[in-house]
């Protein structure tokens, strides 16, 4: 069998590194927060580019805190895309704004920065942009936008850790970036974990607060917050992991070419990379047509594959209140129905990608 994921390949590689680093902070007993999370949040603000980094419990809970941080109240709107998981629009959703859906671009399935200012309202508040599987959004227009018209801009940056725009590390380069550190990323937790990464000291200031229950100092509650706090073991984890992200995204990228050229003469779409953008492989999508029966053949096979999403979000029963419909994005859409991610993890082997690419061609 081909695995989509290996995580305990990983964990083998590094495992006397990780045990040593979870027994000392199990001795520490620093289990919320403490030491080795501030120490984190320190090391990976600088990792993206950032002056500051903020723990908590999820990708989910960075994207929430980012809204409210940066004002964002019922009755406000926040422009973003509907190719992404769940979480992006149920964090809009939590903080009581309502998600305007622009469409992506057919080759990045990124947002089409084309479709974002006829979007803008008198309630727009935030433009929140996707780096999809791993390639970051085209962000100087984006930003170009929210500047003219006075919002900010929230990187999802929970797939793309260590990628890159025009130079720069994403996270950094909008008002505020969001990570997952969920087990699948390309920085993986042993749990669930995120952060929030800012140059603006007040927005740190206050999502401190805001994933601590609110509170300014111990029992001192200046707003209404909530229980997000990242763990210290986490903390300590992804210390030790973020020291080998570097040589596992170099590694992403190495099989990301050897798929583009084992696949160069078939007729699926493969990923481009942009010329502004480092892309870092957190998915190795293809595009085709017979999608579902190259799946269930590579199945058979016993080759793993995702589909990464097969609903968009605007299409989803939970979130038909924002009255986006069917056929209003359609390039969305079609991506939906076409994109099949193949295996990809830095411990991937070149035999394991032929194979792969192998039945891929046998399928079509």
């Amino acid at each position: 069998m081909i695995p989509f994921l290996d995580l305990k390949a990983q964990y083998e590689s590094i495992q006397h590194e990780v045990l040593s680093a979870v027994s000392a902070t199990l001795a520490s007993t620093q289990f919320v927060l403490g030491k080795e999370v501030a120490t984190f949040e320190e090391e990976f603000a600088a990792y993206s580019g950032g002056k500051f980094g903020v723990g908590v419990n999820s990708g989910t809970s960075a994207l929430h805190l980012a809204l409210l941080a940066a004002g964002v109240k019922p009755g406000d709107e926040v422009i973003t895309v509907s190719c992404t998981f769940v979480a992006t629009v149920a964090a809009i959703d939590y903080a009581g704004a309502r998600p305007v859906f622009v469409d992506v671009d057919p080759r990045t399935h990124n947002m089409d920065p084309r479709w974002v200012e006829a979007a803008i309202t008198e309630r727009t508040k935030v433009i929140m942009p996707v780096h999809l599987h791993g390639q970051p959004a085209d962000l100087d227009p984006i930003l170009d936008i929210a500047r003219r018209h006075r919002l900010l801009v929230i990187e999802d940056a929970a797939q793309a850790h260590a990628a890159e725009y025009k130079g720069r590390r994403v996270g950094s380069i909008g008002d505020l970036g969001c990570f997952s550190f969920y087990p699948g990323k390309n920085l993986g937790a042993y749990g669930e974990g995120g952060m929030v990464v800012t140059n603006n000291p007040d927005f740190a200031r206050t999502i401190r607060m805001l994933r601590d229950w609110g509170q300014e100092r111990k029992y001192h509650h200046t707003l209404k917050g909530f229980n997000y706090r990242m763990e210290g073991v986490q903390g300590a984890i992804l210390r030790v992991k973020l020291r080998y992200l570097d040589a596992w995204t170099a590694a992403r990228r190495q099989h990301a070419a050897l798929y583009n050229e084992l696949l160069a003469d078939t007729d699926v779409q493969k990923p481009v990379e942009m010329p502004y953008a480092k892309h870092v492989y957190h998915v190795y999508a293809i595009r085709t047509p017979k999608r579902d029966h190259v799946q269930a053949s590579l199945e058979g096979q016993g080759i793993q594959t995702g589909i990464h999403y097969p609903i968009p979000v605007h299409l989803q029963k939970a979130y038909a209140e924002f009255g986006c419909g069917a056929g209003e994005l359609p390039v969305t859409e079609q991506a939906a129905n076409e994109m099949l991610s193949l295996p990809m993890f830095a411990e991937l082997q070149a035999a394991q990608i032929e194979a792969v690419c192998s039945a891929v061609r046998g399928a079509l």
